[in-house]
């Protein structure tokens, strides 16, 4: 076992000091009341794994020894008389109880502190079940041994910030190890859904100074065990997943599902993606170039200004998933991918439902990869000598991709990624170009609201018509003369339409 540096061991306590003296008020006052009520309380987990890497937020999780019923009364009494506290029991069942309590002067940015209680746990899996059994235990030992990772099975007793490690956490810690306390095979087998935590921690824990990564046996086990995750509910799975693509660096996770066989059994149209290289390197490796897509989906997200956004970076690795299925040889030593954005769109729909995402949110990422190549169109015309995009095909853009125009913006310049300096550069201007044009002509004609220069009522005025599927017709006739020509005003527009139904008859 490689040894761990002093000095990072030096660093994650000094950060675990700090971040306790930040939080004292708020855990000393909780962990005083549940002593006098003759129970342990500790601080556990991710909290206290936060703490010593130096990146607690405002959510605090403990553990104790006390009952799902004693812990809703005493956070009852710890939130009473405090204006904005709650306390809910929606986990319950889990033996979880959850409150909310504003934040004191001095205990940091935070408006206010995330509170969850659980009593000691185990949960098991059986062998043909999706939902855990739950069962309490009764020593803090037994708690944290059921943990997913050695990482996550510290804690820190209240109020006498008592340091448990039993698993070595600390030392997993700063070397960059995810171990799991007991035997990887028991921790999975207890709850499957951990192999994907390991995933998403390798991502999520990983800093320019430790890399994490599963240890040898914990790598072997998720092989060897993939296809239990196939009992785990969508919703888990699909919540895991979507924690994993909004890290700071998805990649090394995603990685790791692919390498061990998880994604081929949760979703296996990226692991497709890895075609096989020819040997006359006739296209670029699509599995390689969707990952790139999506780091630098995630650096223009801050580059402008956007949250983590999880539709966006969905569409941005999923964006070429319908190139395998159109994937042709055409004379031997070229390789097309007709069609790869209609037919990727609808594999997006099929896999998204499949892992329960919302209806908006399939809608969303749909479009997206169905509208990427859109823009090609636009830099040939620009750069080739051939006849560049009219006002109309600006408007159409910006009419089609909808409410999902920023999201387009980035996805189609992260979907750059080609080597050849000259042609990057000369995307980069043509996207810049239609961006500008795209914002001048929201600026003269308010393009983000396209209406007919005629509503409903006006057309069948004109024509002399009630309501029915005429009125329709001449509405998309409107609306497509208002992209092709742009503002009409009401007169032109009459006039258009005149003309328009006499040719009907």
């Amino acid at each position: 076992m490689p040894k761990t540096p002093s000095h990072a061991l030096s660093e994650a306590q000094t950060n675990a000091v700090a971040e306790l003296l930040r939080i004292a008020p708020v855990v000393d006052r909780l962990g005083e009341l549940f002593a006098a009520a003759g129970h342990e309380l500790y601080l556990v987990g991710g909290s206290v794994r936060d703490a010593l890497m130096g990146r607690l937020g405002h959510d605090l999780d403990f553990t104790t020894s006390a009952r799902p019923d004693d812990v809703e009364a005493l956070l009852q009494e710890f939130t009473r008389g405090i204006a904005g506290a709650a306390v809910w029991d929606i986990g319950k069942a889990f033996g979880t109880i959850g409150a909310r309590v504003p934040a004191e002067e001095g205990e940091g940015s935070e408006a206010y502190w995330l509170i969850e209680v659980t009593t000691f746990r185990a949960e098991v899996y059986r062998e043909d079940s999706r939902k855990p059994e739950v069962s309490y235990g009764d020593t803090i030992e037994g708690d944290l041994v059921r943990r997913d990772f050695t990482v996550n099975a510290m804690a820190i007793r209240l109020p006498e910030r008592k340091f448990v490690d039993p698993h070595r956490g600390l030392r997993d810690l700063a070397s960059g190890v995810l171990r799991t306390p007991g035997t990887p095979e028991q921790s999975f087998s207890d709850d499957p859904l951990r192999m994907m935590r390991a995933a998403r921690f390798t991502s999520q824990l990983s800093t320019p100074e430790t890399r994490f990564a599963p240890a040898p046996e914990v790598i072997a086990a998720m092989v060897d065990m993939a296809e239990r995750i196939e009992i785990i509910s969508a919703e888990r799975v699909r919540d895991e997943l979507s924690k994993l693509v909004l890290t700071e660096n998805p990649r090394p996770g995603l990685n790791l599902l692919v390498e061990t066989g998880l994604a081929a059994r949760v979703i296996p149209e990226l692991p497709a993606l890895r075609l096989e290289v020819d040997e006359h390197h006739r296209h670029k490796d699509v599995y390689e170039h969707s990952m790139t897509v999506l780091e630098q989906s995630i650096a223009l997200e801050k580059v402008r200004g956007a949250e983590p956004d999880l539709v966006g970076r969905l569409a941005a690795l999923l964006h070429d998933i319908g190139k395998p299925a159109t994937r042709k040889f055409v004379d031997g030593n070229r390789v097309t991918f007709h069609h790869h954005d209609v037919v990727g769109a609808k594999m997006v729909k099929k896999r998204l439902r499949a892992l329960r995402f919302s209806g908006e949110e399939i809608k969303d990422i749909a479009q997206l990869v169905e509208l990427h190549l859109r823009f090609h169109g636009y830099s040939d015309g620009m750069f080739d000598d051939s006849r560049g995009w009219t006002d109309s095909a600006v408007r159409r853009y910006v009419r089609d991709a909808g409410d999902q125009l920023e999201r387009l913006h980035i996805l189609t310049r992260a979907d750059c990624t080609t080597r050849n300096q000259r042609k990057a550069a000369r995307l980069r201007r043509a996207y810049d170009d239609l961006e500008r044009r795209i914002e001048s002509l929201a600026e003269q004609e308010e393009l983000d609201a396209i209406r007919p220069d005629l509503n409903g009522d006006q057309i069948m005025e004109l024509l002399g018509v009630g309501p029915g599927p005429v009125v329709g017709k001449a509405y998309k006739f409107l609306l497509d003369a208002r992209l092709e020509h742009g503002p009409l005003g009401a007169e032109r527009a009459g006039e258009m339409l005149q003309e328009w139904w006499a040719e009907q008859a």
